[in-house]
């Protein structure tokens, strides 16, 4: 779904996707460094519905399946709260909130626009989009440097099928700042420190990568010491190692908070 967003939002816009829950499943959210506008349509006709921000989340939640028409989740790109949403991501973390929190009326007004879209997903992607794009047009032309500079500071900190992550001295270095200023940057941008953001991403590269297995392979390639690295990494943001997981054995799912 990603490529069908307007190309003036993909830079601020990392992937946006269309979920239909399966009530008679639990509804799994790993940890994620991203921060995710978020779109519940509850009824069965597409109407209604509940739009939400989520916050970077530093551990996985497990939740009773529910019965939703769809879900329509945008992931932000690193840095982009603060201009699409208006709040400094670390004010988010580990919360969920109605966007009408943060912006107000403005909030409301596009619930009940995308509660009026009916069943199609792809028309309240549109109409999320349509409110987006001037928020990027307003943006500061001051902040262009310090976009660019935590973008490729997320890629660097990120493990990659054909790379490593880099350490967070090595990226301060490379992309001519201080360790200090690099951690405050992202900080404020992303919500989270350099090494928790690849603390997080390497655990959600095992959850996309270990189909097939080889554990201590993965270990290597997303930058652990060794598997029993990986292992108890995994178990401490999963709640389960990674065996136990990927087996079905989950933790026990608890009721979700009303936002």
């Amino acid at each position: 779904m990603t490529s069908a967003m307007s190309p003036g939002l993909r830079p601020w816009i990392a992937g946006a996707s269309v979920i239909r829950p399966d009530e008679r499943r639990a509804l799994v959210h790993p940890p994620d460094a991203a921060t995710a506008l978020v779109f519940r349509a509850a009824a069965e006709d597409g109407r209604d519905g509940r739009l939400t921000v989520v916050g970077p989340r530093t551990r996985a939640s497990y939740f009773p399946g529910k019965r939703l028409r769809f879900c329509v989740r945008l992931r932000l790109s690193p840095g982009s709260a603060g201009v699409l949403l208006g709040v400094p991501a670390r004010a988010l973390v580990d919360r969920a909130v109605p966007l009408a929190d943060l912006w107000g009326a403005a909030g409301d007004r596009l619930e009940r626009d995308l509660g009026r879209a009916g069943p199609d997903p792809y028309r309240v992607l549109r109409r999320i989009e349509a409110e987006l794009a001037p928020r990027i047009a307003a943006r500061a032309p001051a902040d262009a440097g310090r976009d660019r500079l935590l973008r490729a500071a997320a890629r660097a900190l990120a493990p990659r099928p054909d790379r490593r992550p880099e350490p967070v001295v090595a990226v301060a270095r490379r992309l001519a700042v201080s360790e200090r200023h690099l951690r405050e940057v992202f900080t404020d941008g992303v919500g989270l420190s350099p090494k928790r953001f690849a603390r997080i991403e390497r655990v959600r590269t095992v959850l996309a990568h270990a189909g097939d297995g080889r554990f201590a392979q993965l270990a290597a390639l997303t930058g652990y010491y060794d598997q029993s690295h990986m292992t108890a990494d995994f178990h401490s943001l999963m709640g389960v190692p990674p065996g136990a997981f990927f087996s079905g054995r989950l933790p026990a799912t608890r009721p979700c908070h009303p936002v």
